[in-house]
């Protein structure tokens, strides 16, 4: 009797599964359990098809783990820009980077430990290029505000992701913190030093002087676009 399923001359293909789906369902299993969640597999069960048919879609695991970053790339491209001046776009194009990261936690994750980081923010960081070009920054001015601001938001995405459960309370930075007595820091100093910092403002005061020391201001009855290359 045939298989409700329908497999494709015993190779176990279902009928209407195609590389796409295979893909899609392979980043939603690592969206909501991280990269441990995903194996071929488990994948398979969750198609309803042999571990076989997988590979023969999309490959190895590794193939498939790129073409999942790849796939949230694209989706992440569509992500559009906001503000009204120059800065405020750039500024917009990179709060999408921060942004997204903080919200696909896992791929990003994922990307970061298989060397695929840019692939995965290639589409955005594309996009902020673009807008730091609007804006009249260009050739190595460009690329070094683009990694300027790229190290920013890495450096706070750490911040974001530390597990201050897993350090012994004696170890945080509140509690060294409260044990430092000295006469050249104001005590409300070291009294604030012990209270949790406000990460997403801390970051957007952080972005902000990184685009505001490589953006100029457009020069009145100019658009930035205009500019002359420099």
């Amino acid at each position: 009797m045939a298989n409700s399923m329908t497999e494709n001359r015993g190779t176990g293909r279902r009928a209407g599964l195609d590389h796409d789906e295979v893909v899609r369902r392979a980043l939603e299993l690592v969206e909501q359990g991280g990269a441990d969640a995903l194996s071929m597999r488990k994948l398979a069960v969750e198609l309803g098809v042999t571990t076989t048919t997988i590979y023969w879609h999309v490959g190895s695991r590794d193939d498939l783990v790129i073409a999942l970053i790849a796939q949230l790339a694209r989706q992440q491209a569509q992500v559009p820009v906001d503000g009204s001046s120059p800065r405020e776009r750039v500024v917009s194009a990179a709060m999408n980077i921060w942004l997204n990261a903080l919200a696909h936690r896992n791929v990003t994750a994922l990307a970061s430990q298989v060397g695929a980081t840019t692939l995965l923010e290639l589409p955005l960081e594309v996009t902020l290029a673009a807008e730091l070009e609007a804006a009249g920054v260009q050739g190595t001015e460009c690329r070094d505000a683009l990694r300027a601001i790229l190290m920013v938001i890495a450096g706070f995405l750490v911040g974001a992701w530390r597990r201050e459960e897993t350090t012994p309370p004696e170890l945080r930075a509140a509690a060294l913190w409260a044990t430092v007595r000295d006469d050249r820091i104001a005590r409300s100093t070291l009294d604030a030093m012990t209270e949790a910092p406000d990460l997403g403002a801390l970051f957007e005061t952080s972005l902000q002087a990184v685009v505001d020391a490589f953006v100029p201001q457009p020069r009145q009855g100019r658009t930035a676009g205009h500019r002359s290359a420099r």
